[in-house]
């Protein structure tokens, strides 16, 4: 006898099947009430299926040979940027990015700054890694206690981001 599709294989099943890496809440809406649904996605959680990386926000999983724990298939950069498209919110390169591909810095950018066109609220991250935010509107989006992002008005209108941990 066959058993009858529960709330949380329907929604493993939509997830294995899509091509994209970032879900939020909403994309299974027509599969059952909020409850539900919020119960079987933290159920996927705790087997290792997908990870959470925002409110609402969660990810396709993977194991890692190297730390032997459950992360994310994907960079936190590609799915912060996957996400805030997701969440209608116009994705720009910030200012290490257009440095290094202007040739001004040799550093690579590490990813964990995020250009964005208005303001972002959203605090998307992954064990204790937290993607910043920076407006080209000259004001600040997003903190924490160890890091602070803002913009510096000087000729050419560049957003400088800078890292407290690394003053104090």
């Amino acid at each position: 006898m066959k058993t009858p599709n529960t709330v949380e294989d329907i929604i493993t099943r939509r997830i294995d099947s899509s091509d994209r890496d970032v879900f939020v809440r909403k994309d299974f809406v027509d599969i059952a009430s909020y409850t539900q649904i919020g119960r079987s996605l933290k159920e996927l959680v705790k087997k290792g299926k997908i990870v959470k990386i925002g409110y609402g926000l969660y990810a396709k999983a993977a194991f890692s040979p190297l730390s032997k724990r459950i992360v994310p298939r994907r960079g936190l950069r590609e799915l912060a940027t996957e996400a805030l498209k997701k969440l209608q919110i116009e994705v720009v390169a910030s200012s290490y990015d257009q440095a290094y591909s202007q040739g001004r810095t040799t550093q690579v950018p590490t990813g964990r700054v995020v250009g964005v066109k208005g303001r972002v609220s959203r605090k998307i991250g992954y064990e204790g890694f937290t993607v910043f935010y920076c407006s080209r509107n000259g004001s600040i989006t997003r903190s924490s206690f160890n890091s602070l992002c803002f913009t510096h008005r000087n000729s050419s209108r560049e957003i400088k981001c800078f890292n407290l941990a690394s003053v104090i």
